[in-house]
């Protein structure tokens, strides 16, 4: 008896296993069977494309939610060239490396790139340049030299301990003289470019000889301090059209001013700052010399640049495209 219900049994075992494998029951178990590596390869794709992760989505539409177009650089009728401005947005690709490698329970820290503008400011050839662009928070501080020895230094140590940098025109007969104070303000880390050799009115002199003002200063920039020249600002502001395309064809752009201090009519200190604070805005080129007057204000003037959100320096970095990022991104 315990033989036949043992036969029986396995009989049925063999019956439920034949069905498994041929009907219904066992299509199921087969479609359940390749379930997992569906699913594998589901997730595989979604590693190899990563355009179809909701992630990579996320960041881009974030991306063409903030993009800050370019500014080209434009000929103004009265400001004539005025240098572009980079745009900004986020560079989705290096954004969403980052974030994977910091996994989803970290929230997304964005990465930016500058968008450069079609047209740059050497695309616009040889027109003067009073002003930077509007839309960049720089003021530069321009300071010409072929006199005034006495206020340098102490110039210098106001700017050190704001922490700016400025453009030192040197008037090339006054660095042949001084090559000294040249270096030590080359030591301390500013601009250094060409204000002609004799500080002559420009726009007055023959072609060849206004091509050996700027040439000769340029050449003594080379070899004194191993400066490459890149701006030349005209004595007095006095130039013409000559003068201009003389300066380009050595490579140079001629650079003017927004606003001058007028410090050779020795002012009060206080009214130059009086007059920063009412004028100065984004893009502002500030003329001035190593007089008593600049000496005595150039920290006032510092500090109220930088009250109004602007950030004071160099003629090469506002006349720059590169944009300003704010601290925080």
């Amino acid at each position: 008896m315990n033989g036949r219900k043992i036969a029986v049994l396995l009989a049925c075992v063999a019956i439920v296993i034949g069905i498994a494998r041929t009907g219904a029951v066992g299509e199921y178990f087969r479609e359940a069977g390749k379930q997992p590596a569906m699913a594998v390869a589901t997730m595989g794709s979604i590693s190899d494309d990563p355009t179809q992760d909701p992630l990579y989505k996320q960041i881009l539409q974030k991306r063409e939610e903030t993009r800050i177009q370019p500014e080209d650089a434009v000929l103004d009728r009265v400001w004539k060239a005025i240098p572009g401005y980079n745009g900004l947005e986020i560079d989705v690709e290096e954004t969403y490396k980052q974030a994977k490698a910091a996994g989803i329970s970290n929230p997304i820290t964005y990465v930016y790139r500058q968008i450069p503008p079609k047209v740059k400011l050497d695309d616009l050839g040889a027109e003067p340049i009073y002003r930077g662009n509007p839309k960049k928070p720089m003021v530069a501080l321009m300071i010409n030299v072929a006199w005034g020895n006495e206020f340098i230094v102490p110039m210098l140590d106001v700017l050190d301990k704001e922490k700016v940098k400025a453009t030192f025109f040197f008037d090339g007969s006054w660095l042949k003289k001084n090559p000294e104070l040249a270096k030590e303000i080359q030591k301390r880390g500013h601009e250094l470019e060409n204000h002609a050799y004799t500080h002559p009115n420009m726009s007055q002199l023959s072609e060849y000889r206004a091509s050996l003002e700027i040439s000769k200063t340029q050449k003594l920039l080379k070899e004194s301090l191993g400066v490459h020249n890149k701006w030349f600002a005209p004595p007095s502001g006095d130039f013409n059209r000559q003068t201009v395309q003389i300066a380009h064809s050595l490579g140079l752009k001629t650079v003017l001013w927004t606003l001058d201090t007028v410090d050779w009519k020795n002012p009060p200190p206080e009214s130059i700052i009086t007059k920063i604070s009412k004028r100065v805005s984004a893009g502002t080129l500030i003329l001035m010399h190593p007089t008593a007057s600049s000496s005595k204000a150039l920290q006032g003037m510092i500090q109220t640049i930088k009250e109004k959100g602007l950030i004071p320096g160099t003629v090469g970095q506002t006349l720059s495209p590169e944009r300003i990022i704010p601290p925080n991104g």
